[in-house]
């Protein structure tokens, strides 16, 4: 039963703690958690920024540099090659110098990012764009990890959900808007518009605190408590936190620092198979094919362009995103997730459905509009759950000794997945446009399996209750 489920003395003991955590006046300190938020997603805009780009900008750049489909197809995933180096080196980065900084994690991510625009800003040869796309790929792979970890860990239990989502309603926005940019300017200027948001990172981190949890981790116990203090608002009675904070601590610094191979113990079997096959899932689904090459597919589902499909896109996915955000700490992370993965389903089908009409000739009036039907349904869906919640879910479910080595597996393979998707999707359209939607219709059907299996609910637990009910070791109540 969940804590405060009927009102009975759960439910006093769980109003209580929540009045703890906020405060005398019922929350003041919420503006410190919301500008810590803002300036973290940030990052995650840079993230969405470049997602998006390679869309609108793919025949400004094949015109103007005279590139071929296959060297497009390395350009647009190039990017993820980069952001694989970055997710392998993501989670040691965040665990040995903190998650914020302005010379720090999100720091060095916004620099690379910064020379990673302007190279492509710059380029009039194919190496230098390809440079600048990896440079920038290099600087999201390291924010993919450490913006939800951040928001996380300086979150209250009953507000994390809607908060760690936000990542991905900032991704949306970073992709709807150069989506929407790129019908107007050029792919330069365009270029140039993606540095805005990392120069508004790189200045907000002066201002924000680091994570109370990695402080804790790292012996710096009166900053820890400051840091808290901070987060939960002068008034804020934070003892219960700071106490079950540190039990967890003392609980697992007789652990071992994990390596990757360490994440391979059975003791971690269920939050690896859950966090590595959220990311699998979220990525064979076929999301950044839509995302990178939208253009293309409305072109070949016989829109004399790809311009009205893209806006209605960037018009889905804000408020389907902000729809998941509100709805996150109420109805939970499961349900959200396979009514998500669901939608996905029949949007890749109906997709599916328009080419093979397509290619038999049969109601051609009505093949466009079922191609934008079922790419509209998928974005709308994937925005709802799938794009955001694995991150929140991985952000959750490990330990903070296994969280440098399980952030990096888990955000490399995302990156993988990305790459082995993004790379292969324009040749995956000329052998068989229905079939490779088909397939990816599959794929969202078993992650509807796979999420009512073995994914738990996180809602309104702390990430020492998450982490100790998913791994074989336990932290004594006092």
């Amino acid at each position: 039963m969940e804590i405060g489920r009927d009102g009975g003395e759960d439910g006093n003991r769980e109003a209580l703690l929540a009045k703890d955590e906020q405060g005398e006046d019922g929350g003041s300190y919420i503006w410190v958690v919301v500008i810590s938020t803002l300036v973290a997603v940030s990052g995650s805009y840079v993230f969405g920024s470049a997602v998006g780009y390679s869309s609108p900008a793919e025949l400004g750049i094949m015109n103007d540099l005279g590139l071929s489909l296959a060297q497009y197809s390395l350009f647009g995933s190039i990017l993820t090659i980069g952001a694989m180096i970055g997710a392998i080196m993501s989670g040691h980065i965040a665990d040995f110098i903190g998650r914020r900084g302005s010379w720090q994690a999100m720091g060095i991510s916004d620099i690379f990012c910064l020379a990673g625009w302007l190279a492509i800003f710059f380029s009039k040869a194919a190496w230098l764009l390809n440079l600048g796309r990896l440079s920038v790929g290099y600087g999201i792979g390291l924010l993919s990890y450490v913006v939800p970890v951040y928001i996380a860990e300086i979150t209250p239990k009953n507000l994390r959900g809607g908060f760690t989502t936000v990542n991905q309603l900032m991704i949306c926005c970073g992709v709807s808007l150069t989506f929407l940019l790129g019908t107007v300017v050029r792919w330069r200027i365009l270029a140039l518009i993606g540095i805005i948001p990392c120069l508004v990172q790189l200045l907000g981190l002066f201002f924000i605190p680091e994570s109370p949890r990695w402080l804790a981790k790292m012996g710096k116990q009166n900053e820890f408590e400051s840091a808290l203090r901070i987060l939960r608002g002068k008034d804020a009675d934070i003892s219960h936190e700071v106490d079950e904070i540190r039990d967890y601590m003392e609980t697992i610094q007789s652990l071992q620092e994990a390596r990757i191979l360490d994440l391979f113990q059975r003791k971690y079997a269920h939050s690896v198979i859950v966090g590595v096959g959220l990311m699998v899932l979220q990525q064979f689904g076929g999301v950044n094919g839509i995302a990178f090459y939208a253009s293309a597919i409305f072109v070949s589902a016989g829109f004399s362009s790809g311009s009205i499909g893209t806006i209605a896109m960037a018009a889905v996915q804000i408020p389907m995103t902000t729809l998941g955000v509100l709805l996150m700490d109420k109805s939970g992370r499961r349900p959200l997730l396979m009514v998500s993965a669901a939608g996905t389903c029949l949007g890749c089908f109906l997709v599916g459905v328009s080419f093979v009409l397509k290619d038999h000739e049969w109601l051609k009036a009505l093949i466009p509009s079922v191609a934008l039907v079922g790419v509209l349904v998928y974005t709308g869906s994937f925005s709802l759950g799938m794009g955001g919640i694995p991150w929140v879910i991985m952000s959750e479910i490990f330990p903070i000794n296994m969280k440098g080595s399980a952030g990096s597996l888990v955000t490399l393979v995302n990156w993988l997945g990305s790459w082995i998707i993004s790379y292969t999707f324009n040749f995956l359209l000329n052998w068989s446009s229905a079939g490779t939607f088909f397939i990816f219709a599959s794929i969202c059907g078993v992650t509807v399996l796979f999420v009512a299996k073995l994914v738990p609910e996180t809602k309104n637990r702390t990430l020492e209750e998450i982490q100790a009910s998913m791994n074989s070791f336990s932290i004594e109540p006092k």
